[in-house]
């Protein structure tokens, strides 16, 4: 059983005590040698000294010594010397060096404790902490800034959950007060008849609907994000000219209520290929071009217009388009109230339908875009229409070349 941050034995010294244990051995290790460089040269030295008649008394500490033999007596007595005063100098030096390395190794880790301690105060509700630490630009400081720009991240983490807990929790919040002001309704009135009954069981199964389309969206944008591209994406191989000619029949309808212009066309890069087909999983790329072809109808304005152009094409230059790897593009532009262009990017988060749009959709069509697309190795953007209106375009891998030809899940067959 794995130990819990709190309750992980140490293993080992820690930092502090290993760096003062290293920067004292070195330092005994130097000095070391230095007494030994020390003890010999003074051996050399005496040796060195010029030699004396045989018979010439010398006295050495009152006692006499030949003079053959003073270099030798000179010698040892120069390295007794030399060993006596050197071992106190290095027991001296070394327990500086221990003292120095210590204090010195402390007022460098400082920072690291600091990253240490701010990490332990962190909770869910004091995220805004930041270390900010001051001082040179060295690998310290460079440990600080990355902490504090993960703090960031995470912040804004939390903060996005928030957000979309709170509009979860009002976007539920109202079919389940029409729900319960129904229902006070028709039982307070004491002489509802049949009539009044069926128009409450009406109400009550839009409201439900409602609340059930609501759920099914939460539940596919928590599986979509919390999936990575291998298991999130399948193998099946999805045209998207026949997915948005597909969606385009399912909202007719409204189409002709609204009187709208639709225009739909299947282009290609000469060099690219003739299709714009894909390879993932079947039922998340079809909600993907359907929820764009339904916002595009629900949000237009009366007598607007609608494209959808898909095409396979090549990134790049075309000297340098990478033939390799190349992308089907599914655009989908409309017209529609004015939006301010800083505000677009905010379109692709939970809830966030736009001030200036109209429309009674959940406000989650577009986040469910950009987590299928980004599961899959796509990209998607969108940008205002000069005049009114949104094009989103949205880039996927394309299917292998050997991939090109053959059936569909849906049962349409690609034409070789």
């Amino acid at each position: 059983m794995r130990a819990t941050a709190g309750t992980r034995a140490r293993r080992g010294p820690g930092l502090r005590v290993r760096l003062t244990l290293l920067a004292t051995g070195l330092v005994a290790a130097v000095s070391a040698v230095l007494l030994w460089l020390g003890w010999m040269l003074v051996g050399e030295v005496a040796a060195s000294l010029p030699t004396l008649p045989p018979q010439t008394p010398v006295l050495v500490d009152g006692v006499a010594v030949p003079a053959g033999e003073i270099a030798a007596a000179l010698g040892h007595s120069a390295r007794t010397e030399v060993l006596q005063v050197g071992s106190v100098a290095f027991a001296l030096v070394v327990a500086a060096a221990a003292m120095v390395s210590w204090v010195l190794t402390g007022h460098v880790l400082r920072p690291v404790h600091e990253v240490t301690a701010t990490a332990r105060r962190l909770s869910a509700e004091s995220l805004d902490e930041r270390i900010d630490l001051e001082g040179p630009r060295d690998e310290v400081a460079e440990l600080a800034d990355t902490f504090d720009a993960m703090l960031d991240r995470l912040q804004a983490a939390f903060d996005a959950q928030r957000r979309f807990v709170a509009n979860a929790s009002h976007e539920l919040r109202t079919p389940l007060a029409v729900l319960r002001t129904e229902i006070d309704v028709t039982l307070a009135d004491p002489d509802a008849d049949v009539a009044e009954l069926r128009r409450m069981a009406g109400v009550l199964r839009d409201a439900t609907r409602r609340a059930e389309g609501l759920v099914e969206g939460l539940l596919l944008l928590a599986r979509t994000e919390a999936a990575d591209h291998r298991s999130a994406a399948g193998d099946e191989r999805v045209d998207l000219d026949l997915a948005a000619r597909g969606a385009l029949d399912a909202v007719r309808a409204e189409v002709e209520g609204r009187r709208l212009r639709v225009d739909v066309s299947h282009g290609a890069d000469g060099a690219a290929g003739e299709t714009a087909l894909v390879v993932g999983d079947a039922a998340l790329l079809e909600r993907v071009v359907g929820n764009l072809v339904e916002n595009a109808v629900r949000h237009n304005v009366e007598g607007g217009w609608l494209s959808v152009t898909t095409r396979r094409v090549l990134e790049g230059a075309p000297e340098h388009a990478d033939r390799e790897h190349p992308r089907v593009e599914l655009v989908v532009g409309s017209s529609g109230p004015e939006l301010d262009p800083e505000r677009v990017p905010d379109l692709f988060e939970p809830f966030r339908r736009g001030a200036d749009r109209v429309g009674t959709g959940s406000g989650l069509g577009l986040s469910i875009v950009r987590a299928v697309v980004r599961s899959h190795g796509g990209t998607v953007a969108a940008e205002p229409v000069p005049g009114g209106g949104l094009s989103v375009r949205v880039l996927l891998p394309a299917a292998p070349e050997d991939q090109v030809s053959g059936s569909l899940n849906t049962g349409v067959t690609v034409p070789t």
